[in-house]
């Protein structure tokens, strides 16, 4: 371990190996590689009716394509100077990627909320990824030019502040470093949004947005469809609860038979990678049903499952997002190809980079597939794009270039990046 001094210098040392200037150097000439090939490459192995969705997502806007085309960026990334100082990455660096969601004691946190690209890399991708996105947020939020480049210059100068504030020079202690949180956030309008928005997006708000009565439901059935003889195991467990998920196709399907009962199974792998006290509380609830959701832009076509389960009655719903997860789209460009379970790499890279995460963050896997586990919308809440515009946008910003650094937590990167 270098000492604090020595991790300052290394940073001056790297300062010297590359100009600014550089960061903003970009020649079209130097891709070898299609942008539409590699993104049919990382459609490989995604359910394929869902794969014109994820298209037809990215087409919407200019935004659309950037949260969909991470492989692209990654790519052209990969061919920029950087200062080869390395620490661990979001990836998927952007506006609607900060969010607020509820910590382990319950409280809100305002912190990244997406770590599914997360590797170790060089700080510099994530930074160039976000400031692009507040230019094309701001620009589908109807900000204009000077506006949207005004918004990536206040991002760039409070994510410099804030770095010098963690760095040696200021003396900040490593736990400061690491619990560090951005103040006044109320008085912030669109993060003031954010946090309102959290505060109702509760549990039981999912169970009244997600699920439907059982009788209800089976009610409709029979109006459309012939009585079946013999029921399955799954419809005999529904008996006993008072909700089943809705089918909101193609966003949410209803799950049963064995593809059911393999996500209930994959539920006893998920529980022993968590830590005991957060094993005995899931202990507590029983599962009820499942259901196949289409989430985000980028995770389209991938397998991504909701479990709703039960603790102590019907308001006590629990809800957990079983997400499969497929290798970092940098993996390539920093050497890191291997064999690493995709949803531990995930979990992992998002606790090297938040000290509060999601009290039920693991991992398992699924018919030789790996996925993600954390709880769906606990107080789940992202900037929305309206709120966007020139003011708005300069006041995100600069929360934005306070919030980003806590990416660098635990690794010196405050101090080492304070040379550059």
């Amino acid at each position: 371990m270098l000492s604090a001094a020595e991790q300052f210098a290394l940073g001056e040392k790297r300062r010297k190996a590359i100009r600014r200037a550089d960061h903003a150097g970009w020649d079209v000439a130097k891709r070898r590689e299609s942008p539409l090939k590699l993104m049919a490459a990382s459609m490989v192995g995604r359910v394929t009716p869902l794969v014109a969705l994820k298209y037809e997502r990215m087409a919407v806007s200019p935004f659309g394509y950037f949260r969909g085309a991470v492989p692209v960026m990654a790519y052209d990334l990969s061919l920029l100077a950087n200062t080869e100082m390395t620490t661990q990455l979001c990836g998927d660096a952007h506006v609607r990627n900060l969010g607020a969601y509820a910590g382990p004691d319950g409280r809100l946190v305002f912190d990244i909320n997406d770590f599914d690209e997360t590797i170790v890399g060089p700080f510099e991708w994530d930074v160039k990824r976000m400031a692009t996105s507040l230019i094309l947020a701001g620009r589908e939020a109807g900000a204009k030019h000077v506006q949207c480049r005004e918004a990536a210059a206040v991002f760039l100068e409070q994510y410099r502040t804030t770095m010098w504030e963690m760095s040696k020079m200021s003396k900040m202690p490593v736990l400061g470093v690491a619990r560090y949180q951005v103040h006044r956030l109320r008085s912030v309008t669109p993060v003031d949004g954010i946090l309102r928005m959290a505060e109702r997006a509760t549990p039981l708000h999912s169970l009244e947005a997600l699920t439907e009565p059982v009788v209800a439901a089976r009610a409709a059935k029979k109006s459309t469809a012939k009585k079946v003889a013999s029921k399955s195991e799954s419809e005999v467990v529904l008996k006993d609860s008072a909700r089943r998920f809705k089918t909101l196709k193609p966003v949410l399907t209803r799950v049963t038979g064995l593809a059911e009962q393999q996500v209930l199974d994959s539920l006893t792998m998920y529980a022993q990678c968590l830590e005991p006290q957060r094993r005995h509380l899931l202990e507590q609830y029983r599962p009820l049903d499942v259901a196949f959701k289409v989430v985000g832009t980028g995770s389209v076509g991938l397998r991504d499952y909701v479990v709703y389960l039960q603790g102590n009655g019907v308001k006590d719903p629990l809800f957990l997002q079983v997400k499969e997860e497929s290798e970092s789209a940098y993996a390539r460009y920093v050497g890191r190809k291997s064999k690493e379970h995709q949803g531990r790499r995930v979990v992992e890279g998002e606790k090297a980079m938040q000290l509060q995460s999601d009290p039920f963050l693991g991992w398992t896997s699924i018919d030789g597939r790996e996925y993600l586990v954390r709880q769906l919308n606990d107080h789940k809440a992202s900037i929305q794009m309206e709120d966007l515009k020139a003011a708005g946008l300069m006041e995100y910003a600069g929360v934005c270039g306070g919030c980003w650094p806590g990416g660098m937590r635990g690794r010196g990167a405050a101090r080492r990046l304070r040379g550059i």
